[in-house]
């Protein structure tokens, strides 16, 4: 399988979001999608911009792509959150997440951080036994902990109100 890992352009933000998508559906939310293409460029190729985007191209089409962000740990110091590797369905297991995973803790190794971290699903057996097989430690003691928008909105409101 001939295929390229590059850095996102503006004009790939359709496709990401069509990856976006697609992994929505796949985690059982496929309505949960909110952003959109103009919200994407703006956010990662702006002034300041608030992710980075790889991709994975196979005869002009973009068909994964790997999204990260750098955090600050007060442990650790710098450290990059993958948000998402996504691989569209009809190519999965040829090579190409492997790739941008890859890519993705090359990227990490050269900029100095001293952790990449992600979140994967409890049932996606798959991607827990390749993670597990790239040296990564999947942590059983943690929580991820969440508020959304509705949930900031009534907090706000109560915290204010009293």
């Amino acid at each position: 399988m001939d295929f390229t890992i590059r850095n996102a352009t503006p004009e790939d933000m359709g496709q990401v979001l069509e990856l976006i998508r697609e992994l929505a559906a796949f985690e059982k939310e496929p309505n949960a999608v909110e952003i959109d293409e103009k919200e994407l460029v703006a956010e990662g190729f702006g002034e300041h911009p608030l992710f980075q985007c790889i991709v994975a191209e196979v005869k002009g089409e973009i068909v994964g792509t790997a999204i990260f962000y750098y955090r600050f740990s007060t442990w650790q110091g710098r450290s990059i959150h993958l948000e998402d590797l996504i691989v569209t369905s009809s190519m999965r297991g040829t090579g190409i997440g492997s790739a941008l995973y890859t890519e993705v803790m090359r990227f990490a190794d050269f900029k100095g951080v001293r952790r990449v971290e992600w979140v994967v699903l409890d049932w996606n057996k798959t991607a827990i036994d390749f993670y597990k097989k790239s040296g990564a430690v999947l942590l059983k003691d943690w929580y991820l902990a969440q508020m959304d928008k509705k949930g900031l909105q009534a907090f706000v409101s109560k915290k204010f109100a009293d």
